[in-house]
């Protein structure tokens, strides 16, 4: 029997790769806290339902930086999707491309990102628009070692760059730690001059950098190896500049969580930003993404589209997101559990899984487009008296 809900999904993927690459995936930082409360902040939104009203045609298409798309909910980047089964990244794009869904791939990705996008690409032969897709971005501790990965995603066709702000060390990932993820014969990581672990016996230099006990130490692995792709020194003033001065893709910065980082982010002119705190792989004691959205939409006012991932499980959870500002919702690893579970078809599963859902609560909730999901139509249970409080 298909699965009906994302949580089983999950739970055939679970059951389908091994341990240690299940608890890559799933696995947050610390105790793992941010991970939890990007999930439980969605269920304290409630949805105030209307009535009679006419939802026998409800409309889930959306805009998103010029291009229009199926769903309001996109593919966020993970890396080393090969590692799920199958085709990896390309049986992600497949999907994507079917559906007119966007999709950001890994610079961390199992393959080439020529490859990816050439499978979007075949939409033209076909005579169906391709969707948009973006191409994330570590940036290096010495910029230019990330320009020929700029340079690659531009002249493939990606239509913006994704570059990641969360990250000037890593987070804290325990699993990691304790067991390397060890990449099988035959499989790299070939988008990215990252050394990664060939055996057991050679952790890669991310977990080298996350075991390390002190700055010293740090210091001296990144001394060994080389520029870092993780940059500790990226500021508004240099790093958003020296994106625009090397590529004309869009720029999107993806880790805002704040209304005084998104204030910046305007201020400096990028083209969207995300709302995202890693998947909770980073800081623990971070709020969830739900959390963070409300200030990071009034700070933006409207001047560029605010994207949202971070425990989104349900079309519920896509529509609390939209109704509190949002105008996109990414997914991370719900796409990695239905490529572990049945390859393209399993990515297919739950993406329409989310659509019927989304569907679903836009009509229950009176809500017909898109655009009429709004913070009215949200409630929170009232504190001081029995009932719920509109927002």
């Amino acid at each position: 029997m298909q699965p009906l809900t994302l949580d089983e999904v999950e739970a055939v993927a679970r059951n389908k790769l091994p341990r240690h690459v299940y608890d890559f995936y799933a696995a947050g930082s610390d105790q793992q806290k941010a991970l939890a409360r990007n999930r439980e902040a969605f269920s304290r939104l409630l949805i105030r339902p209307r009535v009679l009203i006419d939802v026998s045609t409800v409309d889930t298409s959306t805009s998103l930086l010029g291009a229009s798309l199926s769903l309001p909910i996109g593919i966020a980047p993970s890396a080393m999707q090969r590692l799920a089964g199958g085709d990896g990244e390309l049986d992600v794009a497949e999907a994507a491309s079917a559906m007119n869904l966007n999709l950001t791939l890994s610079s961390q990705s199992t393959t080439k990102l020529e490859d990816v996008i050439g499978v979007n690409q075949k939409c033209h032969a076909l005579g169906r628009p391709a969707p948009p897709f973006w191409m994330q971005l570590y940036l290096y501790e010495d910029a230019q070692k990330s320009l020929p990965l700029i340079s690659r995603a531009e002249a493939a066709g990606y239509q913006a760059l994704v570059l990641t702000v969360d990250t000037p060390v890593l987070g804290n990932r325990l699993c990691e730690r304790k067991t390397a993820v060890v990449l099988p014969k035959g499989m790299s990581i070939p988008n990215v001059d990252n050394p990664q672990p060939s055996s057991k016996n050679q952790p890669s230099i991310n977990r080298q950098l996350m075991n390390a006990s002190t700055a010293a130490d740090a210091k001296a692995i990144r001394d060994k190896y080389g520029p870092s792709m993780h940059s500790s020194s990226m500021t508004w003033e240099k790093t958003v500049k020296f994106l625009r001065d090397v590529t004309k893709m869009k720029i999107i910065l993806k880790g805002i969580m704040t209304s005084e980082d998104a204030a910046l982010a305007v201020e400096h002119g990028v083209d969207a930003i995300i709302v995202s705190n890693h998947g909770g792989r980073q800081l623990d004691d971070a709020p969830s993404t739900i959390e963070a959205l409300p200030e990071v939409v009034e700070a933006v006012q409207g001047r560029i589209p605010v994207l949202l991932d971070g425990g989104v499980r349900t079309g519920a959870d896509v529509y609390k997101a939209l109704a509190l500002g949002a105008d996109f919702v990414l997914v991370g690893r719900p796409a990695l559990w239905g490529l572990a579970s049945n390859g393209r078809e399993g990515v297919e599963t739950v993406m329409n899984i989310l659509e019927r859902e989304l569907s679903r609560t836009m009509a229950l909730a009176g809500v017909k487009s898109i655009k009429e999901i709004t913070k009215n139509t949200l409630g929170i249970a009232a504190k001081d008296r029995f009932g719920v409080a509109k927002l």
